[in-house]
């Protein structure tokens, strides 16, 4: 019987998109059985239209090539250069986009629950999202989730 992953995803940012679709695909090739639950703002990685942002502000632990206060991180623009930086950064060093690594979770098998109850909260219709995701709330989940392996919140 295969070992089963059950990951939250909460948040859309450039940084906390990556996580759990590297930790999904990589369990999927490992022979796992593997449900993400994406929920509140992590619902917008599904979307067809994929704009992840990476922001600065509040996120010390960020290199930056030379050290920028606070009072300049908020300024306007900064948030589309980091963006930038960080997907050239990783496009040098040969990282998968986003939608490179959520295609390969779908090739992959890996199930990916869409959050109802977000979906409502935020006025989003069906036809926003990918093809190939079900729609459904915690309890969708928790069903998989109680008998899960390993069970991450990212």
């Amino acid at each position: 019987m295969a070992k089963k992953l059950a990951i939250i995803a909460s948040k859309g940012t450039l940084d906390w998109a990556y996580p759990p679709f590297i930790l999904a695909s990589t369990a999927a090739a490992l022979d796992y059985e593997v449900q993400i639950f994406f929920t509140f703002y992590g619902l917008t990685l599904l979307k067809k239209e994929l704009d992840a942002k990476i922001s600065p502000l509040g996120n010390p632990a960020m290199p930056m090539p030379v050290p920028m206060p606070n009072l300049v991180q908020m300024l306007p623009g900064m948030e589309s250069m980091a963006t930038m930086m960080m997907k050239q950064k990783m496009k040098d060093k040969g990282v998968a986009s986003l939608e490179e690594l959520r295609s390969l979770c779908q090739e992959a098998d890996v199930k990916v629950i869409a959050c109802q109850m977000t979906v409502d909260l935020f006025d989003f219709k069906k036809e926003d999202f990918i093809d190939g995701i079900e729609f459904g709330g915690a309890a969708t989940f928790f069903e998989f989730a109680s008998e899960a392996d390993v069970s991450l919140f990212i």
